[in-house]
């Protein structure tokens, strides 16, 4: 239950009696004796009631109602009046304040308003928070496509990570969509406005290592021309990604944990230190563990990148995503030249549902853009080792099914119509591939 209240008034006594009737009853109370000094310290969304006097020097209650309606309509704003305000106080509810009273008002009076304008804040913030769940989850399907199982759960995941301060390590093969991931780890938690700095540790010689994480100060070491700021030190406030962590000299590494763990860094050739705010996001293809027991990585280091681990199947162990990803690339690549995708023949994706694609999304990602340019599809070998021939035939059903569906907006006649289907026939294949008509209905 909410029970946070602000109290604006210029009469010290109001203020001071109301905040002990609140606080007796068990409310967390803030007062102000000028409307304005209330906008100015006023937290975005904030979780409770405003009680505010109508006559006040400067900014009045109305002028204050009229501010606060403006940069949110759903604040429940209580009016103080005296008698003579009454008709005034009539019309600002038609304006949008939710009640007011007339003074003198007694405690169980305030109480009542107070409580049910409470519950109706609850109600209003409850409902945005819903909302806004909703709206991230459906950004975030549309940013890390997929219909199978894993992906499913790797975008409950994902949201579930997004909020929560902790370093994550991201495990995957190469090409399976490691820096994509971070980037939603990034984009949907509170640091989505601060930078993002993505470095690839093996890419980076280790000569230049640490200046390109720490940065230098000027004359640090030959060619060190003026200052220059760090990686970590720009990515302040915001999240480091390092993708193939286990690169990283273990010189590096060293001085990487000391940032974790202290929050501050220096630069080369500075005593001071820098204080930072960062998350690190962190990528690896071996486990970090066992190149920590082979001497080729910190193990507490290891321990400090792994607080939660997102683990990407590759490609091959989620064919069922295959189709859907290649009709995107398709496309994409399409719009970019102005040209319309050609479709995919039927015997090309029994292909591409059965390829054990080594090199994951970005395999496939070439292939359909490749598709699209009228260039041909690279050689693809049809036969994945471990894949018996009902398991391939399986996944080209699931695969047929879903391309109807999604093509016909999950009207189910036109998909049976397509497919030369009977309804029962066509209702038992998909619930054995566990498809919902409404994944994919249209949506306004």
């Amino acid at each position: 239950m909410l029970n946070s209240v602000i109290v604006v008034d210029d009469e010290a006594s109001i203020r001071t009696a109301v905040e002990q009737w609140l606080s007796l009853s068990g409310f967390s109370v803030q007062l102000f004796a000028h409307a304005q000094e209330c906008l100015a310290q006023l937290p975005r969304h904030f979780p409770g009631v405003i009680i505010s006097d109508v006559r006040m020097p400067g900014m009045d209650g109305l002028q204050l109602l009229e501010r606060l309606q403006a940069d949110d309509p759903d604040l429940p704003v209580i009016l103080l009046t005296g008698h003579g305000d009454v008709p005034m106080a009539v019309e600002a509810m038609r304006n949008g304040a939710y009640d007011f009273l007339e003074k003198p008002f007694t405690p169980q009076h305030l109480l009542g308003s107070l409580r049910r304008a409470l519950e109706k804040r609850q109600l209003v913030l409850e409902n945005r928070r819903l909302h806004e769940q909703a709206d991230l989850k459906s950004r975030l399907e549309s940013t890390l496509l997929g219909m199978s199982q894993g992906l499913q759960q790797l975008r409950r995941q994902v949201l579930d990570l997004a909020s929560l301060p902790v370093n994550v390590l991201i495990r995957g093969e190469t090409g399976s969509g490691k820096e994509r991931v971070a980037r939603c780890l990034h984009d949907f938690g509170p640091r989505a406005d601060k930078p993002f700095v993505a470095l690839n540790c093996a890419a980076i010689p280790e000569a230049l290592f640490e200046a390109e994480l720490f940065g230098h100060e000027s004359g640090a070491f030959t060619g060190a021309q003026g200052k220059r700021i760090g990686k970590l030190e720009y990515a302040n406030g915001g999240t480091v990604f390092l993708d193939e962590i286990e690169s990283m000299p273990l010189a590096q590494q060293a001085k990487l944990l000391r940032v974790i763990q202290e929050q501050k860094l220096e630069r080369l050739g500075a005593n001071q230190s820098i204080s930072v705010d960062l998350r690190i996001i962190a990528a690896t293809k071996p486990d970090l563990l066992e190149e920590a027991r082979a001497g080729r990585f910190r193990e507490d280091l290891a321990y400090r990148l792994n607080v939660a681990e997102l683990r990407l199947a590759p490609l091959r162990e989620r064919r069922e995503d295959i189709a859907l990803l290649f009709e995107h690339f398709a496309r994409s690549a399409g719009e970019k030249i102005g040209r319309v995708a050609p479709p995919l023949p039927g015997a090309q994706l029994a292909q591409l549902l059965t390829h054990d694609w080594p090199g994951n999304v970005r395999e496939l990602a070439n292939a359909a853009e490749r598709h699209a340019l009228g260039l041909g599809s690279p050689n693809i070998e049809v036969a994945p080792a471990g894949q018996s021939l009902s398991e391939q035939m399986e996944a080209f059903e699931a695969q047929c099914l879903r391309a109807a569906l999604r093509l016909h907006g999950g009207e189910i006649k036109a998909v049976m119509q397509a497919l030369q289907l009977p309804r029962r026939t066509l209702n038992e294949k998909m619930q054995r591939h566990g498809l919902l008509r409404e994944d994919f209905m249209m949506r306004e």
